[in-house]
């Protein structure tokens, strides 16, 4: 079945950087969209970024343009959001999603000094 598992989050000062990972399984990574969410605390979850299957095509928030990029590896199934600049209310957890409705269980990302 298939199984999304993100990995990479933790605490950040502001200003700094990561890389978040989700491993995707069961399915044939290269033939889907994939996106990555992240939900900031009281808040609903939110789109952060979009990346084509084949084209490679990426779209973001605005909130984030120009400081996050979507990354993928076809070839390790493998998903990354390489986030830089990072800002207090970036502060969330991130999700790894493929339609229709696979979600990972998320990694937490906080942004404190």
């Amino acid at each position: 079945q298939v199984q999304l598992v993100e990995s990479g989050g933790g605490l950040v000062q502001p200003g700094g950087s990561l890389r978040l990972s989700c491993a995707a399984s069961g399915f044939t990574f290269s033939n889907y969209l994939m996106s990555w969410y992240r939900q900031p605390p009281g808040k609903e979850r939110e789109l952060v970024a979009v990346i084509m299957p084949t084209t490679g095509s990426t779209n973001y928030a605005d909130s984030v343009k120009g400081r996050f990029t979507i990354i993928r590896d076809n070839a390790k199934s493998t998903l990354y959001l390489q986030m830089s600049s990072l800002k207090p209310e970036d502060t969330a957890v991130y999700y790894c999603y493929r339609s229709p409705n696979h979600w990972g269980k998320g990694t937490q990302v906080t942004v404190s000094s």
